[in-house]
């Protein structure tokens, strides 16, 4: 069968590199003096290794809560002998001065930092060490580098790095010393988001050779100064640039590039906007820019205010279906162009709604293509126009249907990843993945693809403890098998959900969907899990949600998961039974008894935990209380739930009863009352009753078959399998069979304190797993 689409493995190079480190210590490295990191002497790194370390390793501590930062990390690639760096890229505020300085020997080719808001002008002096090598640097969102922290000088000896890293950010005092003299080689320069202190023209003079620059959001003192790069900057992007003090700034700014002669460049040319202002563009201002700029394969114009002149008429736009050929073009302008573009920004522009675009990558929210397009072009550096048409993706896939499902989750993920911290981004982006996830595209979905997803949103969930994340991620996760699809995470997932149920006051909706997640995740899984569980304090969170129900007088669905899931974690699993006694939980039980007499559901649920407790031999006498025994004997009685109830009970007094009447120390009720009172009750039950009760071994039943100490018990325990192999042949035959049933059911046969009642049924048990055994492909019936 042919694997989805996403589903291919991870290369053995990114594997190699993700264990090296998760364990440096084992692999690369050891421990020297003062515990530091180090190197191991006889390892030789090439710059293909060293790049992909570094780079996973930042991806790893951005996106994998369980991985941490390893202090020291960076003084591994500080001598160019052992290991080499060419191509790294850095984010956010993990990235201290002292890294950059750790690997100052370096020659590195591109250096791309964004928005480490840590590294203060002690990392600019550490840039001039690569300014004979360095092609391509990125300062994005790093403003602060251009400020000495805590307003000292540069000059610093080791003793002072710590204290320095600790200063706080007031005081600051713009570092006015940096150039970028000597960069020869520097081609690529992003200064997106630089302060307005800083003298972008002073800065940027000694670099003539430039062919790509990006100015996001920078304060321009005037557009003329762009001019020394005309003959050679192929990619210009002046997003959100104000060239305010400019009459016609468009204009101003082309003027320099389009005249006196046609220019060959820029080729990339953004002047897209996050918010309108007051400019308008005409139909002369963005002619000028397509016949002046013959080479033009990329431009943006996001965000401005088209005038009604650059489109065709709705009534003499060609006909047929949309066409990139620019002679068919909608907007006028783009009629001139020689051929369509690569990439054209039309978001937040009426330009995007037309019918023919000569450009064959268009962002816009007209459809679900331009949408993507927008999403994949802002998502790194314009979170806030990528959190826009996520929420326009959400809308398609919620009201309409997604046709690209494994690009949107791609980019929906991309996005979630690269902004960890930026909220807006968490609550749409997890939004859209509820839709993306659910059941209408599941089958499209790769194992490997849905994995990624369950990683960001308990991303989200540790990061955001703000109502609407938390509730999307909880949503999103019940689109998932549980507990299978959420079983690489076991531990992580449950204790998240128990950190968001803490409070004593939660979103009533979050904590419905929250307890229902722990139910689901505790039922059908291994008894270390449930164990694992346990220790987290999962029966101290479920016991403190039922205590607050029972001071609220609500039995609702909250209060019914909390006892379902103390249900699913106490099966077979003793601990956690010894914690339901130590927190009380027999107490809780009665009040709930008292408080709701009539709710079936919560009576089922409640009997089927003790059950569990019943079982473990150890606890047994803490339930040996003419109080508890009273109330188990009088739900012999109950009809609730069908049989579910009185078959419960009946089970919790048939393990008390099989510990013999030495331990039986009450007078009252007495001991053969009470059973009785438990064999007209299973009398009264109908064999063929369909149950709602899923046994993963009949093990705590068998072990009550041959045994002369309590007959009731034996006979409580064969109703329980023949009613089982009756009802559900195909599960339980086999399951019998295979635990050694059919010998014990013929010791009962030899037993003379048996009762014939008891006899007659374990025959008909032997009989139908014999007849199972014959006839492998009966069905339920």
């Amino acid at each position: 069968m042919a694997s989805k689409a996403g589903d291919n493995p991870d290369s053995l190079m990114a594997l190699s590199t993700a264990f090296c480190l998760r364990n440096l210590r084992k692999t690369m490295c050891y421990l020297g003096d003062r515990n530091k990191l180090c190197l191991r002497s006889d390892v030789f790194l090439p710059s293909e290794i060293c790049d992909k370390l570094v780079n996973t390793y930042m991806e790893l501590v951005h996106t994998d809560s369980n991985f941490k930062p390893q202090d020291g990390f960076f003084q591994l690639f500080s001598d160019p002998r052992s290991t080499r760096l060419t191509r790294i890229q850095l984010r956010e505020d993990i990235v201290q001065d002292r890294d950059l300085e750790a690997i100052g020997k370096q020659d590195l080719i591109e250096l791309h930092l964004t928005s480490c808001h840590n590294l203060s002008a002690r990392s600019l002096r550490t840039l001039t060490s690569f300014r004979q090598t360095l092609v391509s640097l990125s300062l994005f969102g790093c403003s602060r580098i251009f400020y000495r922290k805590g307003g000292a000088p540069l000059a610093f000896d080791e003793e002072e790095e710590e204290e320095e890293e600790e200063r706080p950010a007031s005081r600051q005092a713009l570092d006015t010393d940096f150039s970028f003299q000597g960069f020869n080689r520097l081609r690529l320069l992003n200064l997106g988001g630089l302060p307005e202190e800083v003298d972008v023209e002073g800065l940027l003079k000694p670099l003539p050779a430039l062919t790509s620059l990006d100015l996001s959001g920078v304060q321009l003192p005037r557009a003329a100064f762009l001019a020394q790069w005309k003959e050679r900057l192929a990619s210009l992007v002046l997003y959100n640039v104000d060239l305010s003090e400019d009459k016609h700034p468009i204009r101003a700014l082309l003027f320099f590039f389009l005249f006196p002669s046609v220019s060959v460049l820029p080729r990339h040319l953004d002047i897209s906007r996050e918010h309108t202002s007051k400019f308008k563009m005409t139909r002369k201002t963005l002619t000028a820019i397509v016949q002046g700029l013959v080479n033009l394969v990329s431009l943006d114009i996001s965000g401005h205010i088209m005038l009604d002149n650059c489109t065709v008429p709705h009534f003499e736009e060609a006909m047929g279906r949309p066409s990139i050929e620019p002679c068919k073009s909608s907007i006028y302008p783009f009629q001139e162009l020689k051929r369509p573009l690569q990439f054209l920004g039309l978001y937040n522009t009426t330009l995007c709604n037309v019918t023919h675009i000569p450009a064959y990558k268009v962002t816009g929210s007209k459809n679900e293509d331009q949408v993507l397009n927008a999403i994949e072009a802002y998502t790194e550096f314009r979170p806030e126009l990528a959190h826009r048409a996520i929420n326009q993706l959400f809308d398609i896939a919620r009201i309409q249907h997604c046709s690209q499902l494994l690009r949107a989750l791609q980019l929906v993920i991309a996005a979630l990843k690269c902004h960890k911290y930026d909220k807006s981004i968490q609550v749409t982006g997890s939004a859209a993945l509820f839709y993306l996830t659910n059941t209408e595209y599941r089958s499209d979905q790769s194992v490997r693809l849905r994995r990624q997803v369950i990683q960001v949103v308990l991303n989200g969930m540790e990061q955001y403890q703000e109502v609407t994340v938390q509730r999307n991620c909880c949503l999103t996760l019940c689109n998932f098998s549980i507990p299978e699809e959420l079983e690489f995470q076991y531990g992580r997932v449950n204790l998240l959900l128990l950190k968001i149920l803490e409070p004593a006051r939660q979103d009533e909706s979050i904590q419905r969907i929250a307890v229902h997640l722990c139910n689901a995740l505790v039922c059908q899984v291994d008894n270390h899990h449930k164990e694992a569980v346990g220790k987290m304090g999962f029966v101290k969170t479920m016991l403190n949600l039922i205590q607050k129900k029972l001071q609220d007088r609500m039995c609702d669905q909250v209060m019914e998961f909390s006892w379902s899931a103390l249900w699913n974690i106490t099966d077979e699993t003793p601990d956690n039974c010894q914690m339901f006694l130590n927190c009380r939980g027999m107490s809780l039980f009665l009040d709930c008894l008292k408080e709701f007499p009539d709710k079936q559901e919560l009576h089922r649920n409640m009997l089927g935990l003790l059950g569990n407790v019943a079982e473990v031999r150890a606890l047994r006498p803490q339930l040996l209380t003419p109080q508890f025994i009273s109330v188990f004997s009088n739900l012999l009685d109950s009809k609730a739930d069908g049989i579910e109830v009185s078959y419960n009970a009946c089970g919790v007094l048939s393990h008390i009863m099989f510990d013999g009447p030495e331990v039986w120390a009450m007078e009252e009720p007495l001991r053969e009352t009470v059973m009785d009172k438990m064999m007209a009750a299973i009398q009264s039950w109908d064999v063929t009753s369909r149950r709602n009760i899923n046994y993963r071994s009949f093990e705590p039943i068998l072990r009550l078959l041959p045994q002369s100490i309590a007959p009731v018990s034996q006979h409580w325990a064969t109703w329980a399998l023949f009613n089982l192999v009756s009802v559900y042949p195909s599960k339980y035959c086999p399951l019998l069979i295979k635990e050694g049933g059919i010998i014990l059911l013929e010791k009962v046969l030899e037993l003379q304190t048996s009762h014939e009642e008891t006899k007659e049924m374990a025959r008909k048990v032997m009989e139908q797993c014999e007849n199972f055994k014959e006839d492998p492909m009966e069905t339920t019936r």
